[in-house]
């Protein structure tokens, strides 16, 4: 795997899961990480103790799902470091309700920070990259947004289903700027979101009998195809939606 060594590297939703799995990895590679969380429970916690080991982050605590908050984050972030050489679009919620019980409340967050937050980090980040020669951006999607619907998430579905037609449309645009775009596809990870699933033993043999690798998947190895799109061994991949799910969804 190649260096990060100082680059910039900005995560929403690092405070657990998936998205501290990302950050902890770019801290291990070298990486200058701006954590970004909505509260600072689990994130400062993590950042701590990765400062403590001699990572170079900072924590940052900024509702990305609204547009000023998203900018006032991406112009800290330079603030602090100087540029944002990575983003990685992880920040997400996904309400358990059915499609006749869903309020308004409900489907707004949903899309706000799993869509729209994406699209103002993009934006902004994206500015600066221009500026500074290119960047890269992951943008963690889902395969419910491609060939896997859930029931009782359409929501969740649909925000996915938007982020990935948003990677390809970003990538296709940012191109020119030098900046990659891609999403990555994640199936059924062990984190704190998966917990009901995995408390049911039924559920679970269920679940597990559609995975040909027959396990659910780890925060890190999502975290290892992030860190692959994002380096110079990935060079000509742009727009991809790349799915990370032990082969329950294939092609």
């Amino acid at each position: 795997m190649n260096d990060f060594q100082d680059q910039v590297v900005l995560v929403s939703g690092a405070g657990r899961g998936i998205g501290k799995a990302i950050a902890q990895t770019f801290v291990g590679q070298g990486a200058i990480v701006a954590a970004d969380d909505l509260t600072p429970v689990n994130l400062e916690p993590a950042v701590s103790e990765w400062q403590h080991q001699g990572g170079k982050t900072k924590a940052y605590l900024y509702d990305i799902s609204k547009r000023l908050p998203a900018q006032a984050l991406v112009e800290e972030v330079i603030s602090d470091w100087g540029r944002i050489d990575i983003l990685v679009n992880n920040a997400g919620v996904e309400p358990h309700v059915s499609l006749l019980e869903m309020d308004e409340w409900d489907w707004q967050r949903t899309l706000d920070v799993n869509l729209s937050g994406a699209f103002y980090l993009i934006q902004a980040a994206a500015r600066q990259m221009r500026q500074t020669g290119g960047g890269c951006i992951v943008n963690i999607a889902s395969i419910a947004g491609r060939a896997f619907g859930l029931k009782d998430r359409s929501a969740y579905v649909a925000s996915k289903m938007g982020l990935i037609g948003l990677t390809r449309e970003a990538a296709r645009e940012l191109a020119a700027y030098n900046i990659r775009v891609n999403a990555v596809c994640p199936g059924v990870v062990e984190t704190e979101m998966t917990a009901r699933l995995r408390q049911d033993p039924q559920m679970m043999k269920a679940w597990l009998e559609t995975i040909p690798q027959g396990r659910l998947g780890s925060p890190y190895d999502v975290a290892n195809l992030v860190l692959f799109l994002c380096s110079p061994a990935a060079a000509y991949i742009t727009g991809q939606a790349i799915n990370v799910d032990g082969g329950k969804v294939m092609c």
